[in-house]
């Protein structure tokens, strides 16, 4: 059995798209192997599509059961920074208006560095409000990671252009907030409005280290954005903490005792 056209028409008209599953089936039989591995192509792309739609409109849930409640403005909450050894905590607040175009959107450690500013550049744009709030190495070497944390949430809520009336957030809620406020578990793969904060919180963060990198250039904040990489720990151990170390995290800590003859 033959398909109608050539192999190279047959290959233009699936690049459209939009071709009825009997088409495709027919095209399976084709007694070409050329056209049965243009079939096999598309019919995987087109199922990685719909997966994707699917994947797009399963993240708007927890926007739409808050706006069918009421809630016109949803702000998603996120950061970036907890575990490095160096560098603030970076939190992000940010609302989407309903008809955000969300394609791509996703937790920010599942796309490339790319991806996250492009898709930065579209939340920016488009988003309702958006703020960012900094908690730096000395809060969190004064108060601890998580309440530097919950810090640097508070201000990201206080620095939105309008008041929210519901928050998500990624697993935490957060003391000393009168918003009311709801903790999903994996919150930046699930929620639209969380996925967008934790891009922002990490592409503002990772500009920040950027930046210090060259104030530190023998850390490579650039690319270990302070995380305790085994260049970081060599590098820690043949300079000594710079003054954004974390002096309370323990790498660093025991780098200052040794060098004091406390570690001794």
């Amino acid at each position: 059995m033959k398909a109608a056209g050539t192999i190279r028409e047959i290959e233009a008209r699936l690049k459209h798209g939009g071709l009825p599953a009997e088409e495709i089936e027919q095209l399976l039989l084709d007694s070409r192997a050329g056209v049965r591995r243009l079939a096999l192509t598309y019919q995987r792309r087109e199922e990685r599509r719909r997966q994707e739609e699917r994947r797009i409109e399963e993240m708007w849930q927890f926007e739409r059961t808050y706006r069918q409640r009421g809630c016109r403005l949803i702000a998603g909450l996120d950061e970036a920074g907890r575990g490095p050894l160096a560098g603030p905590v970076v939190a992000a607040a940010v609302i989407l208006p309903e008809d955000f175009d969300a394609t791509g959107l996703n937790d920010s450690k599942k796309l490339t560095e790319q991806e996250r500013l492009t898709l930065r550049q579209r939340i920016d744009r488009d988003a309702v409000a958006v703020a960012v709030g900094v908690a730096d190495h000395r809060y969190i070497d004064e108060y601890n990671i998580l309440q530097a944390t919950f810090e640097a949430m508070r201000r990201a809520i206080a620095g939105l252009t309008v008041v929210p009336d519901q928050l998500l957030l990624d697993a935490v809620q957060i003391p000393g907030v009168t918003i009311p406020q709801e903790a999903i578990v994996k919150g930046d793969g699930l929620s639209h409005s969380i996925a967008a904060a934790s891009i922002v919180a990490k592409t503002e963060r990772d500009a920040w280290m950027a930046r210090e990198s060259i104030r530190y250039p023998n850390y490579g904040f650039e690319q270990n954005m302070g995380y305790g990489t085994p260049d970081h720990l060599v590098a820690l151990e043949r300079w000594g903490p710079t003054p954004i170390h974390r002096k309370s995290f323990a790498p660093v800590r025991e780098r200052i005792q040794a060098k004091s003859g406390g570690g001794r």
